[in-house]
């Protein structure tokens, strides 16, 4: 049985550490989950891709194996320690990516991205976990919003890492020294002390339910609580956009006519302020609303998707000149990640205490299957068919279809009624 929690409860200094190594290891994440979608016109050239084979790359070519991985690992995350599974998982990226920049094909870059996503799948589920057990509820989507501005942070990372390297130094020097970081990262994770577990008498060294009990309760948690079932439908949608946006240097360079290195940078400012400020923000409105209503962190995903949607569609239709063009792009850029903290908060809140790092994980396996694997494969295709602006055109539109899913799943947990504000 779950403990009541104390709403006077402060956040410990060690807390806060765990919460920054661990988005800084998201950030390493993204920058190398994103390296190869960066340097697309690059690959595109020197190895004679197309942009359907970038979309593999970057889509279901990583997450396949990452989400189908991450299962597992995130029910051995919630019965062995975290910290030393993580160290491995790190460990295991890094070193496939240092060996992607020796490829000489698609096949050569396809096979180490396989082993990429192995070891990256040890990341969220472990440290969504630890950050339930470290946070209370009334800060869990602010700390989850903020270990998910990894993603744009890493994104934009990797994409200025790749504007001023990659010319210079060549695409392949970008691999090497990002496999390098995080052999030094995974560790320097070690030094970390395990968190005990809230809400479950688990404690740190010992492992927890069998690995039978925790499929037989999260499946039974899919069963009896269909407002789950639907925010991971919601959130598939949100992320089929997420993940087209990954083809947006391509479309820069090749239909907006920016130049490679001035589509990075100018790319990668953004994505590192305003998804920063998107995270925050999304975190934190998220927060408030969980305050005011029941189910507060699911309700607000629906106005922030009714916000985000019609902007990015609009960003996709302007050219460079126009005045609104980096104005649509810095919401836009905002928008693509602010959803996260409010996303898994809801899922961690749906779902029994001892499974959240199985829960997550099978989170991760139906948005990434459902949603990041599709976005940037069919964005592709629809690119070398017709045009990317079409293909990311039809991703903003994908993203909105979230918003009556959202709803529908609020009515189901019950938080559709008035407001229930505190006293």
């Amino acid at each position: 049985m779950q403990e009541p929690e104390n709403p006077n409860e402060p956040v410990s200094a060690a807390a806060w550490r765990l919460l920054v190594f661990l988005t800084l290891l998201n950030v390493l994440n993204f920058v190398d989950r994103t390296l190869i979608a960066n340097l697309g016109p690059m690959l595109i050239a020197d190895l004679g891709l197309t942009k359907t084979q970038i979309g593999w790359l970057a889509g279901y070519g990583f997450v396949f194996f990452y989400t189908l991985v991450g299962l597992f690992l995130g029910v051995a995350a919630d019965r062995w320690r975290r910290i030393p599974l993580v160290a491995a998982g790190v460990f295991v990226w890094s070193l496939m990516t240092g060996l992607s920049g020796l490829a000489k094909s698609f096949l050569q870059l396809a096979l180490p991205r396989i082993f990429v996503g192995v070891g990256e799948a040890t990341l969220t589920p472990a440290s969504l976990s630890m950050l339930g057990d470290v946070f209370p509820n009334r800060r869990l989507a602010m700390a989850t919003g903020v270990y998910y501005a990894g993603i744009p942070i890493g994104t934009a990372v990797s994409m200025i890492t790749v504007g001023f390297l990659a010319p210079a130094y060549g695409w392949r020097f970008c691999f090497y020294l990002l496999g390098a970081l995080g052999v030094v990262a995974s560790v320097a994770l070690l030094a970390f002390r395990e968190p005990k577990r809230r809400g479950t008498p688990v404690e740190a060294a010992g492992p927890g339910p069998n690995v039978r009990q925790l499929v037989i309760d999260t499946v039974k948690a899919l069963k009896q609580k269909p407002e789950l079932t639907l925010t991971l439908l919601g959130g598939s949608l949100l992320c089929y956009g997420a993940g087209a946006a990954l083809l947006a240097v391509t479309w820069l360079v090749q239909e907006r006519g920016l130049d490679f290195g001035t589509a990075l940078f100018r790319a990668g400012l953004i994505a590192a302020a305003a998804g920063f400020l998107g995270n925050l923000g999304g975190g934190t409105f998220a927060d408030w609303c969980a305050k005011k209503r029941k189910n507060g962190h699911l309700f607000a995903l629906i106005p922030m998707t009714a916000f985000f949607a019609p902007i990015a569609f609009v960003f996709y239709t302007l050219p460079p000149s126009s005045p609104f063009f980096y104005v649509c792009w810095f919401i836009t850029a905002a928008g693509t990640s602010a959803w996260f903290g409010p996303l898994f908060a809801a899922l961690q809140r749906f779902a029994p205490a001892h499974t959240r790092a199985t829960t997550v994980g099978f989170a991760l396996l139906v948005l990434n299957l459902l949603g990041v694997g599709p976005g940037p494969l069919f964005t592709g295709k629809i690119g070398d068919t017709v045009n990317l602006t079409l293909g990311l055109q039809v991703a903003s539109g994908m993203v909105a279809l979230a918003i009556p899913v959202f709803y529908l799943a609020l009515r189901k947990a019950g938080g559709a009624a008035k407001l229930e504000v505190e006293t």
